[in-house]
């Protein structure tokens, strides 16, 4: 049986990580994700996914690249650390709590799809879409392929 390809946003300050670093280094683990929903949605990720590259805490927060899950789920280093900001006592390797994959470029958007932008799809993206979604803050959220396709033409269209 053949899985079908899933899609994702996932949000990142580009003050901290932006589209430019990870078309520099091409391959990064998404490190530090700390909420048990967003850890449930990375675990869910499988290679070859696709992933929307967020940046947010920006003076224009919006999608600016497309890059794809390089690696299936394993547990995040950076969580048996205690000299990291993601350092977490309660996990252990033998019980990790924290889950990562790795993500690989695949291209910088020939021009951001802003928040406002998605904002005004809103009635086409559907209730459902989490990054609209009232009181939803989460770093890693699902995208269904319909909602994909849509924002993605959004690039070709003028703002």
């Amino acid at each position: 049986m053949t899985r079908r390809k899933q899609y994702w946003l996932m949000k990142s300050e580009p003050s901290d990580f932006s589209i430019d670093d990870l078309k520099r280094v091409v391959t990064e683990p998404w490190t530090g994700v700390r909420n048990f929903q967003a850890r449930n949605y990375m675990r869910a990720m499988r290679p070859g996914d696709g992933v929307f590259f967020y940046h947010s805490s920006t003076e224009v927060p919006g999608i600016h690249g497309l890059a794809e899950v390089a690696s299936e789920p394993y547990p995040d280093p950076t969580q048996f650390s205690a000299r990291s900001k993601y350092y977490d006592e309660k996990s252990s390797p033998e019980h990790p709590r924290w889950y990562l994959v790795d993500v690989r470029y695949e291209r910088t958007l020939k021009r951001p799809i802003t928040l406002e932008e998605v904002k005004r799809h809103g009635d086409e993206l559907g209730s459902e879409f989490a990054l609209i979604r009232r009181g939803s803050r989460l770093s890693v959220m699902p995208v269904t392929a319909a909602q994909w396709q849509h924002l993605l033409a959004l690039e070709k269209t003028p703002t």
